[in-house]
């Protein structure tokens, strides 16, 4: 008997160790994380945020693209900020697709640094990045959800995992919906968060080979775009041009209507109208219905933000979201 409680009590000890850890590392993210232990927070995110794109209204497409950058390299843990560490890692920041286009570090270590005033050690960067983003979405006239906190920050980042999962705005639609695919997400949710591409600009040589060498792009776009986009490669390289002509810093389905019209900057873009015709309905369904965008937009923003979080005692929470504790 002596033997069977001592086993018993053995087996309630690892049953427990089990339980505990179990539920530490598979902690779930949820939309009132801080309510007690930081109950400031948004409000302190959301006035840097307004500051920020009041000064440059570039700023809110930035902060969404790093967020976006964030989850889809590793999940959403804030290996994007990360600073190279000779030491154990190179980091995402000089990926291709981050190299001289991600911006809005200086913004998100205001953000910490203003949020380590109110309620030091609790809150990630992983976290601030996924509540600047949907801040930056909806000052600049976008729809409102509830983020879903809790994330922990990355220890390491890779430059290599940058290079191979963030979508090249190259890319033609099988490549897409594969790539969304790989991260649990559909094709609408593709056409959605590709909407985010109504606000903000980009470099001269993500979309020269679009405005030169394509047919499927309305020709008099192609001439304004070429005025600003030299033909040789070297020339006029980070000369900007909006993502959407129409309104650019505004956030809306304009984005939809120029796709109808040919007019994607990106061959990426365009690829999501006529580009095989499997998301050309969801294309003319946004264009027409700015509420169904909005709404399928919010919803996309949250699956995208449960991409393989940290949570529980996994990661750490960053005192500087550019190096590690």
């Amino acid at each position: 008997m002596a033997a069977i409680g001592s086993c018993f009590s053995k087996f309630c000890s690892a049953l427990f160790l089990l339980v505990f850890f179990h539920g530490r590392t598979n902690a779930k993210l949820s939309t009132n994380f801080y309510s007690k232990s930081c109950p400031n927070l948004l409000p302190t995110v959301k006035f840097i945020v307004h500051s920020a794109i009041m000064k440059e209204a570039r700023m809110g497409a930035s902060l969404l693209r790093l967020f976006f950058h964030d989850c889809f390299v590793n999940g959403c843990d804030g290996s994007i900020l990360l600073d190279d560490d000779i030491s154990s890692f190179i980091g995402e920041k000089n990926a291709a697709p981050n190299r001289n286009s991600a911006r809005g570090f200086n913004v998100v270590d205001d953000i910490k640094s203003a949020v380590e005033i109110v309620c030091p050690g609790v809150v990630s960067c992983a976290d601030i990045l996924a509540i600047s983003a949907r801040d930056s979405v909806t000052i600049l006239g976008g729809p409102y959800w509830d983020v879903k906190l809790g994330r922990r920050d990355a220890r390491t980042a890779s430059q290599a995992a940058a290079n191979n999962n963030i979508p090249s705005p190259s890319s033609n639609l099988n490549q897409l919906i594969s790539g969304f695919n790989a991260h649990g997400l559909a094709p609408r949710d593709l056409v959605a968060l590709s909407g985010g591409h109504t606000i903000g600009q980009a470099r001269c040589t993500t979309f020269r080979a679009r405005v030169y060498n394509e047919s499927n792009i309305d020709p008099s776009f192609a001439r304004t775009r070429q005025r600003n986009c030299p033909r040789e490669t070297g020339s006029g390289d980070n000369n900007l041009a909006p993502l959407d002509i129409h309104t650019p810093t505004y956030f809306d389905n304009s984005y939809f209507k120029n796709l109808i019209d040919r007019r994607g900057l990106f061959h990426s873009d365009q690829q999501l109208f006529t580009g095989g015709g499997f998301t050309d309905s969801i294309v003319r369904g946004y264009s027409n219905n700015p509420r169904s965008f909005r709404s399928d937009f919010a919803a996309a923003m949250i699956k995208m933000g449960d991409i393989s979080p940290l949570t529980g005692s996994m990661g750490e929470i960053r005192k500087n979201c550019r190096r590690v504790n």
